[in-house]
């Protein structure tokens, strides 16, 4: 196994289906969300429950796996590119966090939402927020991968 392998446990098809995952339950929730009697509903709690947990659990595997081999194995650009996701990841945490100090109850996963129009307006910026990630990961960060490692089907 070289040194590549050990950085990156995971498949490019896996980083992809996370991203699908994560886009179809925004997708959802989008809907479930903009209806004020269904954001109470257990079924939209629990689905948005689960896009938190795949959210989190993405920009931790993206964290593990990808900026270590931009960082040490890139030239200056995919190293600025690196750097630049992660700084765009700690913005995207701070949104996270802060959605859910504002709006989540964790130890019973339920949503709060005294203020909807302001919770409407939060859950929008949080979904861009992510799914403008997304895209940038498979448009830029994924392809710069695959350049930099000279790997064209899968890092495992």
């Amino acid at each position: 196994m070289d040194n590549l392998q050990v950085f990156l446990m995971i498949t490019y098809e896996e980083l992809n289906l996370q991203n699908h995952k994560i886009t179809e339950l925004t997708n959802i929730l989008k809907l479930l969300l903009a209806d004020r009697n269904i954001c109470d509903a257990a079924t939209t709690h629990e689905l948005f429950f689960r896009y938190a947990e795949l959210v989190q659990a993405h920009l931790q595997v993206t964290e593990n796996n990808i900026y270590a081999v931009l960082l040490s194995k890139g030239d200056q650009h995919a190293k600025n590119t690196a750097n630049s996701f992660m700084s765009g990841s700690k913005e995207i945490k701070r949104i996270y966090n802060n959605y859910l100090k504002r709006w989540c109850k964790k130890d019973t996963c339920e949503l709060i939402i005294k203020d909807y129009s302001r919770f409407l307006s939060d859950t929008e910026e949080l979904f861009e927020s992510v799914l403008d990630r997304i895209q940038s990961e498979t448009e830029q960060l994924y392809p710069l991968v695959r350049k930099t490692t000279g790997d064209v089907v899968a890092v495992s």
